[in-house]
């Protein structure tokens, strides 16, 4: 069948990987939206959002969301995945359309991360700090400085082009001193508790058409 133009949706919270008891929210999706909210779930896949469409549920952001499951026109799905941008492994990294870094420790999946988003990282520190050159910002920009930095790829729920580079001892250690001088103090207390940071993630937005 066609895409529906309208589907009738409930979600509420899900905690630990049950429902929550918290009341059932009821909303009026149009396929984009619902197909968009998907995609950041699966990625640009068409199988896998087949498969959510017509199983009518997806987890997103510690919500469950439901809706009466169908199948979808293959065509009309192509049609609206079109629409999202393609990953694009050739795109030069670009610090100034960086728009937050994340640092995750070792394992897969990390076993601890942390956001930082640009505006947090530039925030000067202490009084002081109309006298000191540089931030916190420009010390995480250089680390994408280098043949070491790769194009992992494009993030549907950032919205953004992914790329990271594996941190040394070295790096975390340059790191921690360029926090030490130029964080604020709130920054600083959140970097403490990312143990044995082990890469740096940049989130990149394009700016451009989005393709």
């Amino acid at each position: 069948m066609l895409l529906p133009e309208t589907i009738s949706v409930k979600y509420t919270e899900e905690e630990a990987g049950h429902l929550s008891v918290r009341p059932v929210v009821r909303q009026t999706f149009r396929a984009a939206e619902l197909i968009d909210m998907i995609v950041q779930v699966t990625g640009k896949d068409s199988r896998r959002l087949q498969q959510v469409l017509r199983g009518g549920t997806v987890v997103f952001h510690s919500y469950r969301y439901w809706w009466q499951g169908f199948e979808p026109d293959a065509v009309a799905l192509q049609d609206v995945l079109a629409m999202f941008p393609d990953a694009d492994p050739a795109r030069p990294f670009a610090p100034e359309h960086c728009s937050e870094i994340i640092l995750e420790s070792s394992g897969s999946p990390p076993r601890h991360s942390l956001r930082i988003k640009r505006a947090e990282a530039q925030k000067k520190r202490g009084m002081f700090s109309f006298f000191r050159s540089g931030d916190f910002w420009n010390a995480l920009m250089n680390l994408g400085k280098g043949g070491s930095l790769h194009y992992n790829e494009y993030s549907y729920e950032f919205r953004a082009d992914v790329y990271a580079r594996a941190l040394g001892r070295e790096d975390v250690a340059r790191l921690a001193g360029e926090a030490n001088r130029h964080a604020p103090r709130e920054l600083r207390l959140e970097l403490r508790g990312v143990p044995s940071v082990s890469q740096i993630v940049f989130v990149c937005p394009r700016l451009d058409d989005g393709k």
